[in-house]
């Protein structure tokens, strides 16, 4: 954990702290999952909090090895190539984005049950809608590696036959989307919100697309407290200025 790079270190470590407190809340009758975990957005159980806290929440162990294995695998590289904060926050618009996907999905779903379904049935569903995991920001990470190293080896589970990295993301994401559609018509029903994973790696897409566009620069805490002290300082000369003139116009008017 020492060797890793900052923001790797500590996701890991926040998300392994969120489900060991999980596990324990759960003993008390304190379902987190469900707490923080993303709901429909005009469900009675959503709060504002979900879309940043879900990515922080697991199922079981298997989900959380899973998604920690790929940011500890494929986090550092990146990390070490953007730095710290830029990683930081393609991470999080990664999973604010796949929980954004994730809302549309359930809204088409509710929206093509309400010919089946009376209004409190759909309601009751709606509220009992939650989605955890930080799958989407890892996807994100996933097409972040392939983008920065298209042509990187890589060797999948049982098959030793090397695959370029870009590829392999491609190929990830066309199993994800008929994943997806095979489990919201119905025909390979499960309990994974794979439309949230490619949302996630869409909107890595476009962030850095983004950032090509604007050539960015990572910005440091120095210059930002200095852009806010010359604000600051801005708008104190406009008042005393305003002040100034004011005074002088009731001394004229007073003689």
């Amino acid at each position: 954990m020492r060797n890793l790079p900052t923001v790797t270190r500590y996701l890991l470590i926040a998300n392994l702290i969120v489900f060991l407190l999980a596990a324990v809340l759960q003993r008390s009758g304190i379902n987190l999952n469900f707490l923080c975990g993303l709901h429909y957005l005009t469900a009675p159980t959503f709060h504002w909090w979900q879309p940043l806290t879900y990515m922080f929440l697991h199922a079981d162990f298997g989900h959380i090895f899973c998604n920690m294995f790929a940011v500890w695998m494929f986090g550092p590289v990146i990390e070490q190539q953007w730095g710290e904060r830029r990683f930081l926050v393609y991470y999080l618009v990664c999973g604010l984005g796949a929980a954004l996907v994730q809302e549309c999905v359930w809204a088409l779903m509710l929206s093509n049950m309400s010919g089946t379904y009376d209004a409190a049935s759909l309601a009751y569903y709606a509220s009992m809608m939650n989605t955890i995991g930080a799958s989407g920001a890892v996807f994100g990470i996933l097409f972040a590696f392939g983008w920065l190293f298209p042509d990187v080896p890589m060797f999948l589970l049982f098959v030793p036959i090397p695959i370029r990295a870009r590829t392999f993301v491609i190929f990830y994401a066309l199993l994800e989307l008929m994943a997806g559609l095979g489990s919201v018509t119905g025909l390979t029903p499960d309990h994974v919100a794979h439309f949230a994973h490619l949302g996630g790696l869409f909107f890595g897409w476009l962030l850095i697309l983004y950032w090509r566009r604007v050539n960015w620069r990572e910005p440091r805490i120095g210059e930002w407290w200095n852009q806010l002290k010359n604000l600051f300082r801005r708008h104190q000369r406009l008042d005393s200025s305003k002040e100034a003139d004011q005074d002088k116009y009731h001394y004229q008017k007073r003689v």
